[in-house]
């Protein structure tokens, strides 16, 4: 591929997902300042449950797709129908657990109350995803970057109306039907984009095949599905487990305020985290699902090259973020915030971690390596649960960063082995790995 294009491509998707990480910030600073630390504490730890449910909504379809398209190209376009009665199903599944959580004696009447407006929300993430997983397929990344950047800025942008038009302060209550309201219209958008997708108005990019009717006719069940997609759907479930679960046992372990504090260094982490997401989930996945398949070589060279870029990048976002948290925090969110600056400086740790984890958990993805990867993040997340568990009683919000941290670095170490061992392990691979994957081997 022309080097110009993929330049373009990925500072396009880069400024796109860059502008939405700012806009999401900008939103997390009016909420954090608006709310109080009690409030946004509420509201930020509801949301991360309603967001952990939305793996068991979607359930791994969207990046299923991007693995049977990758093996099967056009032909793949036989998942869809099966696809489309799965999702019925498990977004059924996923709204009658936020339900029953929000009847639970231990959440009050507002955590209820804004739990069960936020399922809207959750469906729209749903939709978000899969249009998302379409366009990386078609390789329309300037339309990729529009599609996700526009329920951050449409948030952002409501939000600052109410406060700007409303003499009173925003309440958890605003927030949340600005976010349900944000997440209808993209489920409503998305719909009516996957139609297209599902008449077979469809371009598939990197393959020359054609349709084959026999192939198509060849429709998968809704149990064909769920075992093509459970890997994915599991992954997910997992990292946002060991990803942002801190905020919701900082809430029923320590109450509110002290999620609200976790929850501003957070929002700094998912910040930080937006380069190895562009790079690895928005560009390069449904590219290496291709030349996993299809080009051995270049599957390891971008490998290679990806140790070097993410190990040197990762070491200066956390150099730069420990340079800047002692007056970044206080001044954008007020000084009420001030102890999340010890947090963020703890969870920082992980930058360089994680940055590698995005490049070696790519690799695993592919294939039939999924499998692995699910295990990894399971004991990923149980050790992490186990460790907040431990933790949070004694240190609190300190202590949910320490988690992160054990947990980010276990999680590394479980990808490189693998890695090295399962995929690059042949004689003709071990001449030319680099000393960094040497490290973990």
């Amino acid at each position: 591929m022309n080097k110009n294009k993929i330049i373009k491509e990925v500072s396009f998707l880069w400024l796109g997902s860059i502008l939405g990480a700012l806009s999401a910030f900008a939103l997390q600073v009016i909420l954090a300042r608006e709310l109080g630390s009690q409030n946004f504490g509420l509201f930020a730890s509801s949301l991360a449950f309603i967001t952990l449910m939305v793996p068991i909504a979607g359930f791994g379809i969207a990046q299923s797709w991007l693995k049977v398209f990758g093996l099967e190209g056009m032909n793949a376009l036989r998942w869809l129908k099966g696809s489309f009665r799965f999702l019925t199903l498990s977004a059924l599944v996923s709204i009658i657990l936020i339900v029953l959580w929000s009847f639970w004696e231990g959440n009050d009447a507002s955590t209820k109350l804004i739990l069960q407006v936020l399922i809207l929300y959750l469906l729209g993430q749903v939709l978000l995803d899969l249009v998302s997983a379409q366009l990386q397929l078609e390789e329309r990344f300037h339309v990729l970057a529009i599609w996700q950047l526009s329920p951050h800025i449409a948030r952002l942008f409501l939000t600052l109306l109410i406060v700007g038009l409303t003499s009173k302060t925003i309440s958890f209550f605003d927030v949340s039907i600005i976010y349900s309201f944000v997440g209808v219209t993209v489920f409503l958008t998305g719909f009516i984009i996957l139609l297209k997708m599902d008449k077979y108005r469809f371009n598939l990019k990197g393959h020359i095949d054609s349709l084959e009717s026999e192939k198509l006719s060849d429709s998968p069940n809704i149990l064909n599905i769920f075992f093509q997609a459970w890997p994915f759907g599991l992954a997910a479930f997992f990292h946002l487990i060991y990803y942002q679960s801190d905020i919701i046992l900082l809430k029923h372990m320590q109450g509110d305020h002290e999620a609200g504090i976790y929850s501003v260094a957070f929002s700094i982490m998912m910040a930080v985290y937006i380069f190895p997401s562009v790079i690895y989930q928005k560009y390069l996945l449904p590219k290496m699902h291709r030349w996993a398949n299809h080009d051995t070589n270049k599957f390891y060279q971008v490998y290679k090259l990806g140790l070097k870029i993410m190990s040197a990048s990762g070491m200066l976002v956390l150099i730069i973020v420990l340079l800047t948290s002692y007056w970044m925090i206080p001044l954008l969110f007020g000084q009420e915030y001030a102890s999340s600056v010890l947090i963020l400086n703890i969870l920082a740790i992980s930058i360089p971690m994680i940055y590698l984890a995005f490049n070696a958990g790519a690799i695993l993805t592919t294939k039939d390596n999924m499998q692995k990867k699910v295990k990894y993040m399971g004991y990923t997340a149980i050790l992490n649960i186990v460790l907040n568990i431990v933790l949070i009683p004694i240190y609190s919000g300190v202590g949910a960063a320490m988690a992160t941290v054990i947990s980010n670095s276990a999680l590394l170490y479980l990808y490189i082995m693998s890695v090295n061992k399962y995929i690059f392990s042949s004689q003709d691979y071990a001449e030319h790995t680099s000393p960094l994957s040497k490290i973990y081997e």
